[in-house]
């Protein structure tokens, strides 16, 4: 008699083996970014820095008006919203009422460095204990796509559909290394999540700024490179290969000021 044996052969599911999963310190809220955007990424880092420091209990975070205003859906700490640009005087104010607490903001580039840079420039100069976690996409992401102050020379945006003139609209300006000759900064640095390596580093970057607050060393900043799939009117794949072909050569990466290891470069 001839025996006839499946060729498949069944395995057993494994069980209680967790590969992955969400940070306590994020909600279990379904995002809203458009597909491609970075900042679901960028938002993690920070909320698995705050559960590995054991800081949710007393971390207040700051957003302002722009893409980064639904970030109070997604955190489990505590969350304030600012108005527009006033992000670092409303984390000024938690801090100093609450200096044990660990405060960050979270602000695009239109919030930052258009109407918000005058809160920017003085909270770092003071060297107020916060963290800024500063996404740089080049262009206005909420309320349209309009040009940015970080917008590279040349770049079509809503407001600029023959390319950013320097001529009129004047240079991008480059954050990291304006307040990087400022002597309360404590900390500057650029990075971007294109890629597993970059976003490890990202991560490590996010972290020591966090350590930086609660060792009270001054004001920390870290600039995220980040896309804009909708406005840039790309893809997800090509906005990655957009960023890496024109953001990475005009907005180096690197720490820029590192008061703790004496740094200053790229």
């Amino acid at each position: 008699m001839t025996t006839t044996t499946s060729s498949a052969t069944a395995v057993a599911p494994q069980k209680g083996k967790v590969l992955f999963a969400r940070t306590p310190a994020l909600t279990d809220t379904v995002t809203n970014y458009c597909p491609g955007c970075t900042h679901g990424i960028i938002q993690r880092l920070v909320a698995e820095t705050i559960d590995e420091l054991g800081i949710e209990g007393t971390t207040v975070g700051v957003c302002p008006v722009g893409c980064s205003v639904t970030a109070y859906d997604f955190y489990s700490c505590d969350m304030v919203q600012a108005a527009h640009g006033r992000a670092p005087a409303v984390a000024t104010g938690l801090k100093r009422s609450c200096p044990g607490n660990t405060v960050f903001t979270y602000q695009g580039d239109g919030d930052l460095a258009s109407i918000g840079m005058a809160e920017t420039v003085h909270a770092a100069t003071r060297g107020e204990k916060i963290t800024v976690i500063f996404i740089n996409n080049a262009i206005y992401g909420m309320t349209g796509g309009q040009m940015a102050p970080t917008s590279l020379p040349g770049q079509v945006t809503q407001t600029s559909p023959y390319g950013r003139d320097i001529e009129t609209a004047g240079h991008p300006i480059r954050v990291c290394e304006l307040l990087s000759t400022l002597d309360g900064v404590a900390l500057a640095q650029r990075v971007t999540v294109d890629s597993p390596k970059n976003v490890r580093a990202a991560k490590k970057a996010v972290r020591k700024a966090f350590e930086y607050q609660i060792e009270g060393l001054g004001y920390t900043i870290i600039e995220v490179l980040a896309t804009c799939p909708t406005n840039w009117g790309l893809t997800p794949t090509a906005a990655f290969g957009w960023l890496r072909d024109n953001m990475l050569p005009y907005y180096p990466l690197g720490v820029y000021k590192d008061v703790k290891a004496g740094e200053g470069e790229k």
